[in-house]
């Protein structure tokens, strides 16, 4: 059910969608398969990407971005889901990586990391998780311990979407271990050459299985102080407190445009399958169900495009963020299995979208942040 365009949106935008919807179409859709068995995106895909200015839509121009807006950003989370082809991550590199270093880094950073970033020379990954702590990021014990001019980076971390092909990672560490939010500081690991990295196993997942998801380890790396985000240490919980809303928000972007992705393919799938000697369609359970997906869609998109519009103008607040987040990513898994089971059989084989969609939206309710967290975060502001 294709959606009418959206109140954020305007003719450039637009058009950015349609340079968008080739790229995914034509250079990400067709090698899908191969990215799945092979558990990552070819590397030059992400060069092809940067050719067409489609990495780091919103940063501004002067740091090789598109100077555009959320919007932009939004626009590319919508396409790729539409084209059935999640695997390049460029969510993470653009919309979070690249922001991190927008807004708080030094103009020095800023001209050495973000044209190479928006080219695609560089691809970007934030290491958060470890293998003892998820969503509790006061608790991780990663450390970074000041010798002269460098920091020495030691522990590890779990679950890094781009970990296998990040050349630019933002660790988050403990610059003073024995503080909690106050001793957390984020910390630029440029991982070619960096003795004492080293890259884990690919993660096996039951979904996304293309996007490289990796271990990383921190044996011992020393990197320059000036590879600080920020004028001083731990600032590095509040910098994630602030950034984090935007996560989210591209999130529930994504749960929306799979909401409308799978009631469209179920719609037409039980048109025109037979069962009984008439349409799927023609039973009052389908049509029932597919009223109450669609239904779902209006409401997830016109919630939606308030918090897209709401946080372009910087008027969007953390509870509601959250709200987005966990509320439209538990319609998505609940759509997602509602439309699979009106393919019979058939969607529960891997060759039916409705199978990928299926098991690619369970993650959705876990990473950037729970959606307990999500509900405990909503419940401070009651």
């Amino acid at each position: 059910m294709p959606a009418p365009r959206p109140a954020w949106s305007d003719d450039d935008i637009e058009a950015f969608r349609e340079l968008a919807r080739s790229f995914f179409d034509k250079e990400c859709a067709p090698n899908e398969d191969r990215w799945c068995e092979q558990q990552h995106v070819d590397r030059e895909v992400w060069l092809k990407a940067g050719e067409l200015g489609l990495l780091c839509p919103s940063i501004p121009t002067e740091y090789g971005g598109g100077g555009g807006t959320f919007a932009h950003e939004a626009v590319m989370a919508e396409e790729q889901i539409r084209a059935g082809a999640p695997s390049l991550g460029t969510t993470v590199h653009s919309t979070i990586v690249a922001h991190y270093i927008n807004s708080y880094g030094t103009a020095e950073q800023k001209q050495r990391w973000l044209p190479k970033l928006a080219s695609g020379e560089l691809v970007g990954a934030i290491a958060m998780t470890e293998p003892g702590t998820g969503s509790d990021l006061q608790s991780i014990t990663a450390k970074a311990i000041k010798h002269g001019d460098d920091y020495v980076i030691d522990g590890s971390k779990t679950f890094i979407s781009n970990g296998l092909l990040a050349e630019l990672v933002i660790v988050v560490v403990k610059t003073d271990p024995d503080d909690a939010a106050a001793g957390i500081s984020l910390v630029v690991v440029e991982t070619e050459g960096a003795a004492g990295f080293a890259r884990g196993r690919v993660l096996k997942k039951i979904g996304q299985h293309g996007q490289d998801t990796a271990e990383l380890f921190f044996s011992g790396v020393r990197v320059p102080t000036a590879n600080l985000i920020g004028e001083v240490e731990g600032q590095g919980f509040i910098q994630l407190m602030q950034q984090l809303p935007q996560e989210r928000l591209v999130l529930a972007v994504g749960a929306v445009a799979a909401i409308e992705s799978a009631v469209t393919a179920t719609v037409k799938y039980t048109k025109e399958r037979e069962a009984f000697g008439r349409p799927v369609f023609s039973f009052q359970n389908t049509k029932f169900k597919l009223a109450e997906a669609a239904t779902t869609a209006k409401i997830g998109r016109v919630f939606l495009d308030d918090c897209v519009v709401k946080h372009i103008d910087g008027e969007l607040d953390i509870p509601t963020a959250s709200m987005a987040k966990w509320w439209l990513s538990e319609q998505q898994c609940q759509v997602a299995d509602e439309c699979l089971q009106l393919f019979g059989g058939y969607g529960y084989m891997a060759e039916y979208p409705i199978s990928k969609m299926f098991t690619d939206s369970r993650i959705q309710k876990i990473y950037g942040g729970t959606n307990e967290i999500m509900k405990e975060i909503i419940s401070r502001f009651l």
